[in-house]
């Protein structure tokens, strides 16, 4: 698998972030990214573009759900633990801006997002949700 044209690496490796450093993990608890590696690395098989690194609140978690992608409950055959507010989570950067657009964007981690994410959103927009 190439990640390289994408802004991959796996735990920040080449990869950078938005603001042109390298790449930051997201989360090992839990573990988030595409490729489970703690960062919102990406690549060929990544067709979603999870690369925005985004801390979960209760109304983005409800949005999602609403929107068919639950976040909350848990899939113990996916070692997936189940989000709640607080959690860092590699988002799709479309279902961030969907998100944006509706007024519930949850706050991003620029560090930790990944310079892919440009492709879909504004730094401006990013900027405006910044925990960092």
């Amino acid at each position: 698998m190439d990640r390289s044209g994408f802004g991959g690496g796996g735990r920040g490796g080449f990869a950078r972030n938005v603001r042109g450093g390298v790449l930051a993990e997201c989360s090992l608890d839990p573990v988030t990214g595409f490729y489970r590696d703690g960062c919102c690395s990406t690549g060929d098989d990544d067709h979603g573009r999870h690369v925005v690194c985004a801390v979960m609140d209760a109304a983005f978690l409800a949005f999602s759900v609403a929107r068919g992608n639950d976040l909350v409950t848990p899939v113990p055959a996916y070692q997936f633990p189940g989000l709640k507010p607080g959690d860092r989570w590699c988002l799709c950067a479309l279902r961030w801006r969907e998100a944006s657009a509706a007024g519930v964007a949850p706050k991003v981690v620029l560090s930790a997002t990944n310079e892919a994410a440009l492709a879909y959103v504004t730094l401006a927009d990013l900027e405006a949700h910044a925990l960092d």
